[in-house]
């Protein structure tokens, strides 16, 4: 997963730039509302040419799991597909409210490693524990996505969901490394205690699969997703995005 800063400014907070009215629709494209607090997921997308509204879903992760454990659906693959829906239902109506018609994504990331679902460890005392188990070995990191494209109503809405996965080899860490690692506090803060972006690269020995995936979004699946609703990726890009007039 991807480094995230210590303090990130409140994504919901009133600024010219996250006013909803007029940025997107008044330049011919759909609002995109991203659910979640991950300014890794959010760094992403900007990236890539998109610029998301943020709305943060808040859920109960933990009861969501517990209730998911006494259903018996406990696979890392249901876990992240399942908190993704969460997640978005959780603010689908205020988004709807908000911002008419756009375009909803929201995303869970868990490390399946030997069949566990593995999120952000409780203490410093289990990301230890989780990296002289993980050290020189392979997880896969699973993003479940969520797409929903508003309509007027619930009965009006597009939804298409997916599940990511990225096999991730760790470097086999000797224990001095592992707790310097885990004493700068960045694994206690994402799941599966690793980054692929921040200081825990240097202990990722190799991936197989898509690296964005590993950050916390799947670029090439959301962009696929999209085409399955009939959105095109380009049709999404920002203002910011250089045109060859520009260049």
């Amino acid at each position: 997963m991807s480094a995230a800063p210590r303090t990130p400014a409140d994504p919901s907070a009133s600024t010219p730039e996250s006013s909803p009215l007029g940025r997107s629709r008044a330049l011919g494209r759909p609002d995109v509302v991203l659910a979640s607090a991950s300014p890794a997921r959010l760094t992403l997308l900007r990236t890539a040419g998109l610029d998301p509204f943020v709305r943060v879903s808040g859920v109960d992760e933990a009861a969501i799991e517990a209730d998911l454990a006494a259903a018996g659906r406990t696979s890392p693959e249901e876990i992240c597909a399942a908190l993704a829906q969460a997640k978005a239902y959780a603010v689908l109506e205020d988004v709807r409210a908000e911002f008419p018609e756009a375009l909803l994504i929201a995303c869970d990331s868990v490390l399946d490693f030997d069949g566990a679902a593995l999120g952000k460890p409780a203490d410093e005392a289990t990301a230890v524990s989780r990296w002289h188990a993980m050290r020189g070995r392979e997880g896969i990191l699973r993003t479940g996505h969520v797409l929903i494209q508003l309509g007027i109503d619930d009965t009006t809405d597009t939804m298409t969901s997916a599940v990511a996965s990225t096999v991730v080899r760790f470097a086999n860490l000797d224990d001095h490394t592992i707790a310097a690692y885990v004493a700068t506090g960045e694994p206690l803060r994402v799941a599966g205690s690793f980054t692929l972006d921040g200081l825990g690269g240097a202990f990722v020995d190799r991936i197989e699969g898509d690296p964005s995936n590993v950050i916390g979004l799947s670029l090439p699946l959301l962009r696929e997703m999209l085409t399955d609703i009939d959105v095109r990726w380009t049709d999404l890009w920002s203002t910011h995005v250089p045109t060859s007039g520009d260049v």
